[in-house]
């Protein structure tokens, strides 16, 4: 049986954006159910969070995403909960050239950033389409919509996210469901994207980047997302400006080359 309260999904909940953005949500008197492969990290979490809203439930599920049976699981384990927002974070990136990208690293990439989240959220919509006031928002980057040198398969994964979300969200809204799909593409944002994604165990965001936002900043702009009737959340990535925005990519919705099934 559901529990009557309403909760909502982070993954990669345990350090940068997923962990500032439970806590804003938290903020807004949110149930959390937050999933990461540190454990330790998502109790420091909770313990954060229950300090300040000692009535809220936060639940934690630590996993690895990057394993297919364990996408499965995880949102298997969830059905005694009512969902209300899924916020699909888990992922990591690469700065290498194509050439001589590690291979084993690009493939946890791959199945991290696209293939759990493309299942993750397909779960999420079939089960939850038709209730009023929810919503999937999936993280992509300013990288998802410009080609960054260095960072050829980042980019091209966050390509994947944020067409495959642009496209959802137009879905949702012709076929009359009750959900909305949404993206947000940060520019440089302060977390330990930078160390994982260079190989490194220390990265200098100031001498790297000079301009960039924090974790906080960023979960502050999905909130903006999340209460817009905007599909885009985008941060420009030479005025690091945040910006509301329709759907950027092309959809042929009215094409009359569209495969024709009646």
């Amino acid at each position: 049986m559901q529990s009557a309260e309403k909760y909502t999904v982070i993954t990669g909940a345990s350090s940068g954006i997923g962990y500032e953005t439970a806590k804003a949500f938290a903020d807004r008197g949110k149930n959390l159910i937050v999933a990461a492969r540190r454990r330790s990290n998502m109790e420091a979490l909770k313990r954060e969070i229950l300090e300040k809203h000692p009535t809220l439930d936060i639940v934690i599920r630590t996993v690895d995403l990057s394993v297919l049976e364990n996408v499965y699981q995880f949102y298997s384990s969830l059905k005694d909960f009512r969902l209300e927002t899924w916020i699909n974070n888990a992922g990591f990136g690469n700065y290498d050239s194509v050439a001589r990208q590690d291979l084993e690293k690009i493939d946890v990439m791959l199945r991290l950033n696209m293939e759990a989240l493309t299942i993750l959220s397909s779960l999420f919509v079939r089960d939850y389409q038709d209730v009023p006031g929810t919503q999937l928002i999936n993280l992509s980057s300013c990288g998802g919509y410009t080609i960054v040198p260095t960072a050829v398969t980042y980019c091209a994964t966050k390509f994947y996210v944020s067409t495959f979300t642009e496209g959802l969200a137009w879905e949702l809204i012709e076929t009359g469901a009750k959900m909305r799909a949404k993206v947000l593409a940060p520019a440089a944002t302060r977390t330990e994207f930078g160390k994982k994604a260079n190989h490194v165990e220390k990265y200098d965001y100031d001498r790297a980047f000079g301009t960039y936002h924090t974790s906080q900043q960023m979960a502050e702009f999905l909130l903006r997302l999340y209460d817009s009737n905007c599909t885009l959340g985008i941060v420009d990535r030479e005025t690091f400006q945040f910006e509301l925005r329709s759907a950027m990519f092309p959809y042929s919705g009215n094409s009359a080359h569209n495969q024709q099934l009646n």
